[in-house]
């Protein structure tokens, strides 16, 4: 064997080393600036630590901060390690488990001797930038498993030994020094030091409960949260972020606003109040609009099917913890015994609308001259998501999906695909969001064929590319294993007004389910084929996407959303009755206007109609009423401005246009 490896770097150029060479020796032969900016080794494409050995001929790039979501992740896996030596620093006796990186931070779940608090995070954040100024060597060693099972448990470290002793029997594992006297169990990647972290770029954000490896029956622990960055200044614009989400949080918004409410005895489906469905009407419209306009056809499928037409789809096989399954019989209604039998045959509540529209695509014999046929539905969906992942409208139970699904010609799937981005590139720019495409690639675990996904993710490529859209504008990028089961799909991935991204819209190239559900037409020689059925949504659901709306404008919907559109306040009493004309004309104009007379300072009014953020107030007294006019006081506009009845009322008509209609 030779003792010279061959390592080919990124501009092409080949290094010869001899082997067991590091990248930190590589980097240091190129020169002192990228030994000191270079943070670990991408070997093969394999990211490793800076320190660790080559044994072999391979590519070799070194990570620097320019490589920023391969840093990112480094130094909050980093941050994560350093937050568990400061905690069982500062609180002997307590228990190390997990601490893996998220991707705004980190956070590590601990067994402490009594709970940790809020009050807890400055003590820990402190002791974290000690350990981090001493800038401690973290090196890799690695264990033979019996080995560090015994120490484990002589350290009383039983969460660690007890997964230890789950790994395969006779299997080395690796362990992170940092310094000479804390270590952990883990896979690193590493810095080289604990002084390669900014002492300034990070901060402990919140403590939660967490059971032992996510059971409910295990052990509960402390979750420490943080976020971390590469520095100080990327640190402080997360920050400010966060205070601007917390100011649009749609949970908040949505109850000054009396939009909707959730509560224990609906777990994760919503109560809208008048406002809030009417906000949902208003995106309802526009989307019938949309899709009358592109040749779909509206249908409305069942809420229950038998369990053996979700056996033939394949989503009772792959699907079904995330199903509400419920018995074909009626319940016992005695005293006694079992509510539902062991006979009982079984229903589910649907969690998506596919197979029903394959059902429907079923009755009656199709032609190929039928195609494409798209079916649309206002599907109401239910999926059983855990308690404690529910999140206001951003993730519910019950749900309103915009869905559709295109069955077509193999010959048909480009153009209709390319037509659906189209648009959605239209109803996108009409909310006035920014967005990017992502092609989501076959999982590990799938039906079909190499043979099929193949085709099926060259169609969807072709298709945005025949679009305009596969260019760097619109953040085009493919991920590996992120497709569906049954198909690969197109993303498309929203910015809303403070940089946040929403995954919202989804077409999906499917030729499983048509297989597994016995779908066919009559082709142009007479014979039977499968269909490839598109499965496609815009808005992904009405909640969700209400939700984004409410957080993206802050409250403050475009006037054609927005579920009051304008409110005539009177400053005197003398004025009642005209604000009540003032309502009539804007009403007749097709506005949504109420009249506020109850006997309160103006000011107070506009305080209130304010957080309602009611596009407009219109305030009247007894000059108005004798001149025929109104000061209309926009949201968020510091003047009024003065203007007759009729001019108002025209004026306001044509701000509440919807954008499709103007």
């Amino acid at each position: 064997m030779s003792e010279m490896i061959r390592l080919t770097l990124p501009d092409g150029s080949v290094r010869e080393m001899p082997r067991g060479t590091t990248g930190g020796d590589v980097a240091r032969a190129i020169g002192p600036g990228l030994a000191k900016a270079a943070l670990a080794a991408k070997v093969d494409g394999e990211v490793i630590d800076l320190e660790r050995p080559i044994e072999r001929d391979g590519s070799l790039a070194l990570v620097t901060v320019k490589d920023e979501a391969e840093a990112l992740e480094l130094v909050r896996h980093d941050f994560a390690h350093v937050l568990a030596e400061a905690v069982q620093s500062l609180f002997p006796g307590t228990q190390i488990t997990f601490g893996p990186a998220t991707d705004d931070g980190f956070y590590y779940d601990l067994a402490p001797v009594r709970p940790f608090t809020e009050e807890d995070l400055p003590a820990i954040e402190e002791e974290m930038r000690r350990i981090i100024r001493a800038d401690q060597p973290l090196r890799r060693e690695v264990w033979d498993r019996d080995a560090l099972i015994a120490r484990w448990r002589e350290m009383g470290e039983t969460f660690k030994a007890e997964w230890a002793a789950e790994l395969p029997e006779g299997e080395e594992i690796s362990v992170y020094w940092s310094g000479d006297t804390w270590f952990d169990m883990c896979r690193g990647p590493h810095l080289a030091s604990t002084g390669k972290l900014d002492p300034q770029a990070f901060k402990l954000t919140r403590v939660s409960g967490a059971y032992w490896r996510g059971d409910q029956r295990n052990a509960m622990l402390s979750r420490i949260y943080g976020t971390a960055w590469l520095n100080k200044k990327q640190l402080d614009a997360h920050l400010h972020m966060l205070e601007e989400a917390a100011k649009r949080d749609h949970r908040k918004l949505g109850q000054e606003m009396d939009l909707f409410h959730l509560q224990q005895e609906a777990h994760g489906s919503v109560f809208w109040h008048p406002k809030g469905y009417m906000v949902w009407r208003q995106l309802e419209a526009y989307m019938r609009r949309a899709i009358d306009g592109a040749g779909y056809r509206e249908v409305k499928t069942p809420q229950v099917m038998d369990a053996r037409q979700w056996e033939q789809s394949g989503h009772w096989g792959k699907y079904r913890e995330n199903m509400f399954v419920i018995p074909d019989e009626v319940p016992n209604v005695e005293d006694e015994g079992p509510i539902v039998s062991a006979d009982a045959e079984w229903m589910a509540l649907k969690p998506m609308n596919c197979p029903a529209h394959v059902l429907i695509f079923r009755q009656g014999i199709k032609s190929y001259r039928d195609l494409p046929l798209r079916l649309y539905e206002n599907g109401c969906c239910h999926r059983n998501e855990p308690h404690g992942a529910l999140h206001g409208l951003m993730r519910v139970r019950q749900f309103t999906q915009d869905d559709a699904h295109i069955f077509c010609r193999e010959d048909q799937i480009v153009d209709e695909v390319r037509a659906f981005c189209e648009l959605a590139d239209r109803i996108y720019k009409d909310f006035g969001f920014t967005y990017a495409i992502k092609l989501a690639l076959r999982p590990e675990k799938r039906f079909g064929s190499d043979a099929v996904w193949d085709v099926a993710e060259a169609e969807l490529r072709e298709a945005v590319a025949a679009a305009g859209l596969a260019t760097p504008e619109y953040g085009w990028e493919e991920m590996p294993g992120e497709g569906a089961f049954y198909a690969p799909k197109l993303e498309w991935h929203l910015t809303d007004a403070i940089g946040r991204t929403w995954q919202v819209g989804t077409i999906q190239s499917d030729r499983v389910m048509p297989e597994r559900l016995d779908a066919s037409y009559v082709g142009e020689d007479g014979e039977r084929h499968r269909p490839v059925m598109l499965h496609r949504a815009i808005f992904g659901s009405y909640e969700r996407f209400i939700g984004i709306l409410i957080e993206h404008f802050a409250g403050r919907l475009p006037m054609w959303l927005a579920p009051v559109q304008a409110v005539a306040a009177t400053i005197v009493s003398d004025a009642d009755g005209y604000a009540n004309d003032v309502v009539e004309t804007l009403r007749a104009a097709g506005l949504r206007a109420e009249a506020d007379t109850r006997n309160e300072k103006i000011n107070y009014k506009v305080r209130e109609h304010s957080l309602a953020k009611v596009p407009h107030l219109l305030v009247v007294g007894k000059r108005e009423a004798e001149e025929g006019t109104v000061a209309i006081r926009t949201l968020g506009e510091e003047r009024q401005k003065v203007m007759p009845l009729e001019a108002a009322a025209a004026w306001l008509r044509s701000e509440a246009t919807p954008p499709d209609l103007r």
